[in-house]
């Protein structure tokens, strides 16, 4: 059930059900689920978009972390979910149905991946059928099937498979020929569980592991137990921490940047990278395109009590230098983040890393002038594909003599620590996958897909 396109519905809750407790909640999960399924909406930006309306802003912490999970568990197993809805409704979803199918979705996610009573998980789904014009004709086809997966849930499960059912085709064959079938089928099945959320913490991370019940990793990430919203942690106010998935904290620490030094951070927003340089005490300039994002990166940055310049320039144009080093994490794909954003997979497609990978090659060549001879930059990207990473560094050594490959050896491996030494590739490149860092719990091993290299300006 990729999304399709058609007319967009609107959105927003009908009065009659507001009253009805969870009922809010449905409502605005289905309005994000419908969004994507309709229009190709990417889920962080709709999340954002829709989290701002006066009825989500009614919603505590708790209440938002539902519907992001009721959402992200929806689309990160989309075609589980689509085959039990497929077998199960004879004719196929009716046209003209309203919200009927994001409200199915939703609510099949509740009842197989959520722990969420079966019954609340059918009658508010329910009532969000009845609550819109549309789809209320369809009431009793909403009930009789919901229960009906209630029933057969423990079949459906079984009949599920990471790479055959809830991956996108492209993807699983693009991974095949990339990584082999037995990796391809490892890195379906971590994209499959829900992650736990990654902390970056400013110092004394044994005290604020011990103190938000978190896990240390090798690389000094932490990682939550507890599934609290960030907001309500010890420390967020205070600005100890920021959330930073393990993997893209990576790349800074391979950049080793000293105390002092120029760094320029290259399509810096969202900001976590930057945070992590201007930690360092180097002297940092974010760099982005977008002003907005900007605004958001200065603002996490105050939060954190830290501080770096910030402009708003196209990377590939911008003059500015020259710097000791450069972190560019170009905007690429996102394969490698499915655990986070599984919308991508569906949303993407093999016309989007064309475009991707030759904008990567101009931020590249480009970034040799803003570097001083004997300056280094790491290049990464958050995508599984390999024209993203190993062969756009190796394109970018062969088409230009400005740069160098400088391959990371044991020192960098040491920075890393033993848990990801698997990461580290023989050419000299890191290349993280989602299934590294094992545990027991699904939830909390795991890490997003990363590519990175260092290269040296001659």
């Amino acid at each position: 059930m990729p999304p399709k396109d058609r007319d967009p519905q609107p959105t927003g809750a009908p009065n009659a059900a507001n009253g009805v407790p969870g009922f809010a909640v449905r409502d605005l999960a289905t309005a994000i689920l419908d969004d994507f399924l309709t229009r190709s909406l990417a889920l962080d930006e709709t999340v954002e978009r829709l989290m701002d309306s006066d009825k989500a802003r009614a919603l505590d912490d708790r209440d938002r972390s539902l519907v992001r999970a009721i959402t992200a568990s929806a689309i990160r197993r989309l075609g589980t979910i689509a085959k039990a809805l497929d077998h199960r409704i004879e004719k196929g979803l009716p046209k003209n149905s309203g919200k009927l199918e994001a409200i199915l979705v939703g609510g099949v996610a509740q009842i197989l991946f959520l722990d969420v009573p079966d019954h609340a998980a059918v009658d508010l789904s329910v009532r969000l059928v009845q609550a819109d014009p549309d789809a209320k004709r369809y009431t009793a086809l909403a009930n009789a099937v919901l229960r009906r997966i209630v029933r057969e849930r423990d079949l459906i499960l079984a009949q599920s498979d990471a790479l055959k059912t809830d991956t996108p085709e492209w993807l699983a064959k693009r991974w095949i020929k990339t990584y082999g079938a037995e990796t391809d089928h490892k890195i379906a099945e971590a994209f499959r569980a829900e992650p736990a959320v990654d902390l970056t913490v400013k110092s004394d991370p044994a005290f604020w592991a011990e103190r938000l019940n978190a896990s240390r990793l090798s690389t000094g990430s932490l990682r939550l137990k507890d599934r609290t919203p960030i907001r309500l942690l010890p420390g967020y106010e205070e600005g100890a921490f920021w959330v930073q998935d393990a993997a893209a904290a990576l790349p800074v620490l391979l950049l080793n940047p000293q105390k002092h030094e120029k760094l320029a951070d290259l399509c810096a927003a969202p900001g976590g990278k930057t945070a992590q340089l201007a930690l360092s005490g180097a002297q940092v300039t974010a760099v982005d395109r977008s002003e907005k994002r900007l605004q958001r990166l200065t603002t996490n940055l105050a939060r954190l009590g830290l501080h770096a310049e910030t402009v708003t320039a196209d990377a590939t144009q911008w003059a500015g230098g020259p710097f000791d080093a450069l972190l560019l994490d170009a905007p690429c794909t996102a394969t490698g983040t499915l655990r986070r954003h599984p919308d991508v997979g569906w949303i993407k497609g093999e016309e989007d890393l064309a475009k991707l990978t030759r904008l990567q090659a101009r931020l590249i060549d480009h970034a040799a002038s803003l570097l001083r001879p004997g300056g280094r930059m790491i290049y990464c990207t958050c995508s599984l594909e390999a024209e993203e990473g190993e062969d756009q560094i190796r394109s970018a050594l062969k088409r230009s003599s400005n740069w160098r490959l400088s391959p990371f050896g044991p020192e960098d491996q040491a920075r890393l620590g033993p848990e990801l030494a698997d990461a580290f590739t023989p050419e000299g490149f890191l290349r993280t996958l989602p299934f590294m860092l094992p545990h027991d719990d699904p939830r909390l091993a795991g890490l997003d897909g990363f590519f990175a290299a260092r290269l040296e300006r001659v």
